[in-house]
């Protein structure tokens, strides 16, 4: 069996972290735990990898550790902050600003804290957007809700007027909150600045509820969409077996990647099919998804489905297809289809079944942070913090092999992280679903 993440890591992987300059400042810090720039973290533990890079005759690929450090690039007494935070929501925006608001303030002195609203809009002047003044007071709150109190937006603005209105605003950290398109244009904005000469950190927290960020363990909400997809699939389970032929589809978020609905169904263990974007099936035929729910319900006189987002778009037409704000491509609506297909399918047959469709897509992503996820994006604001007052820049913060990180934002948007379909988490699925191969 595969592990989850390959051996055969590219020991050429650059994961050098860049700074502004050298760190002079005494840190105000409190925590004795410093943290130096040589603590490093090995991108992958396994002995197999690691004997691969002793035979190669070059070191294993590590990471630089995340966390205070003694010396500081930043005065804090003269320091600026800005966040922003862009693309769809997730559960914990609100505790990450709240986190990195709570620790400049208090941890390093710095009060002059902005919040750019609406995202990447908020920095052009055409759209007119006034900046929020971010403070203790402001913030203690928000935990409580969902969404994000600076609000947010899609697609792309021109990265020299995000540079300029930086610039006008004379902020000296800047913390770019957002998933892959985010992050893709916070590293740009990096870039720009570091080619101007301006003294600007450009700090990322990786923000996606599919949990598809590369290199990183776990993104923030990903815990809160799992817990409340597992509310979901318990009422969907209750209509399926309340009923003759009772069939329960979900359809949960994941583009791309299909960790909500593996880990949903993982959590609560009466799904019997897992539909994620990783893996193929056929609709139709001996073998197909359609012949195999039959056999289900003529077994088991029930079935709860879970079906990601992402999953089975060969069935539409790739020519009706569009692209968002961000230049996403638009998915095909999976559970509509298949609940369509589902019921054609048994009309055809002559047997009855009670199917009940639900999405709980934007209910799921707009909710409060669990207690466990809360305190995650506490360390993440925290972490992101210490980075930025050390005049690091064109990273984000992340969390791999129990650690905190500091990783070039370059590599983590090279490619998302998908689902091995050799590894643990897909054969634990299989095992709990005890589907089989839906392939003719």
């Amino acid at each position: 069996m595969k592990k989850d993440f390959k051996a055969d890591v590219d020991t050429n992987l650059n994961t050098t972290i860049k700074n502004l300059g050298v760190a002079k400042i005494d840190s105000p810090v409190i925590n004795k735990l410093f943290v130096d720039d040589r603590d490093r973290v090995l991108l992958d533990i396994s002995l197999e990898y690691i004997k691969g890079c002793q035979s190669k005759g070059k070191n294993p690929v590590t990471l630089e550790m995340a966390g205070p450090r003694k010396k500081i690039f930043f005065d804090p007494s003269k320091t600026k902050c800005g966040i922003v935070t862009s693309g769809g929501l997730c559960p914990g925006i609100n505790d990450v600003i709240r986190g990195i608001v709570l620790e400049l303030y208090y941890m390093y002195g710095v009060k002059n804290i902005y919040g750019i609203p609406y995202g990447l809009q908020g920095f052009i002047p055409k759209y007119k957007h006034p900046i929020i003044e971010l403070n203790p007071e402001f913030v203690t709150p928000i935990h409580e809700l969902g969404g994000t109190i600076l609000g947010s937006s899609r697609g792309p603005q021109d990265v020299s007027e995000i540079v300029d209105a930086i610039e006008r605003l004379n902020i000296n950290i800047m913390f770019f909150i957002g998933g892959d398109g985010t992050l893709k244009a916070a590293s740009r904005v990096a870039k720009e600045i570091l080619s101007r000469g301006y003294k600007c950190s450009v700090i990322g927290i990786p923000k996606t509820i599919d949990n598809d960020i590369n290199l990183v363990s776990k993104s923030f909400g990903f815990d809160t969409a799992v817990e409340e997809a597992k509310k979901v699939i318990q009422s969907a389970h209750v209509e399926a077996t309340g009923a003759p032929n009772g069939i329960g589809l979900v359809k949960l978020m994941g583009r791309d990647s299909g960790f909500i609905a593996a880990n949903a169904a993982l959590a609560q263990r009466d799904v019997n099919f897992v539909l994620v974007p990783e893996i193929d099936f056929d609709l139709d035929g001996e073998g197909g998804f359609l012949s195999t729910l039959e056999k289900r319900l003529d077994a088991r006189g029930h079935a709860v489905i879970v079906v990601a987002e992402g999953a089975g778009q060969k069935f539409f037409d790739d020519k009706q297809k569009k692209t968002d704000a961000s230049g996403n491509i638009k998915k095909g609506d999976i559970g509509v289809l298949l609940k369509e297909k589902i019921e054609q399918y048994f009309v055809s047959k002559g047997i009855e079944i009670n199917l009940k469709y639900i999405d709980p897509s934007y209910v799921i992503r707009s909710v409060p942070a669990s207690a466990s996820d809360s305190i995650f994006c506490g360390f993440l604001a925290q972490m992101a913090t210490h980075a930025g007052m050390a005049g690091k820049t064109d990273m984000l913060v992340g969390f791999w092999k129990s650690a905190y990180v500091h990783i070039p934002i370059e590599l983590t948007v090279k490619e998302r992280k998908k689902i091995n379909p050799s590894g643990a988490l897909w054969m634990s699925v299989l095992e709990s679903t005890g589907q089989p191969d839906m392939k003719n």
